[in-house]
């Protein structure tokens, strides 16, 4: 069953009673997925999260979704706001690096220097994904309706429509879920990720 994280305290005090039983014999990343609304970061960090347990990692997802309607709620799409959400989540996400904690962070993270603020908070733990996909083809998925919306004004500033995405310029790693399917690209993720998290490294 995937995770859901409804607040911070609920996380920790998730991560605090793995350790009390000593799960935690790997090292803390923070794997950073970066793309459009339909790129399919969502599906690809739920299908690595399970893998990562699978094979006895410990590992956690915050979604930007589920961010924005529970720690960041107070915040809007502004310009200001956007940075401040990101700064939040990188802090909570060294937070659970931290303690070796493998954290999957899911959010569009639409402009470079959303993805600087936070590379500078979490540092050489920071491996950056770029999950891309044409807009065109992540508009006909729109599996949340959003592109719709953002198409006939009921949504403003929406990433891709009325507001900017700029590519990542040098990501860890990219993949392209145009012609991937999900299940390829969280395989082809472990895989790239193991040598960072494996036991020999604790």
């Amino acid at each position: 069953m995937f995770s859901e994280y409804r607040d911070i305290d609920g996380i920790l005090a998730l991560a605090d009673e793995s350790i009390k039983h000593d799960l935690l014999q790997q090292r803390g990343i923070a794997i950073w997925l970066t793309g459009l609304s339909g790129s399919g970061k969502t599906t690809i960090a739920q299908l690595l999260e399970q893998r990562l347990k699978e094979e006895n990692y410990f590992a956690l997802t915050l979604d930007g979704d589920a961010l924005r309607n529970t720690l960041n709620k107070d915040l809007s799409f502004t310009t200001k706001d956007r940075s401040e959400n990101i700064r939040r989540a990188a802090e909570l996400a060294k937070l659970l690096v931290q303690k070796n904690i493998i954290t999957i962070c899911s959010f569009i993270t639409p402009l470079q220097q959303h993805r600087n603020i936070a590379h500078s908070i979490l540092g050489n733990t920071y491996f950056e994904v770029y999950i891309e996909c044409p807009l065109s083809i992540c508009e006909a998925r729109d599996v949340k309706g959003l592109y719709k919306k953002a198409r006939n004004n009921e949504i403003k500033d929406f990433t891709g429509i009325g507001s900017a995405f700029e590519a990542p310029l040098q990501p860890w790693r990219t993949l392209n879920t145009s012609h991937q399917l999900p299940e390829e690209s969280a395989r082809i993720l472990f895989t790239q990720i193991f040598p960072h998290i494996s036991n020999a490294l604790v």
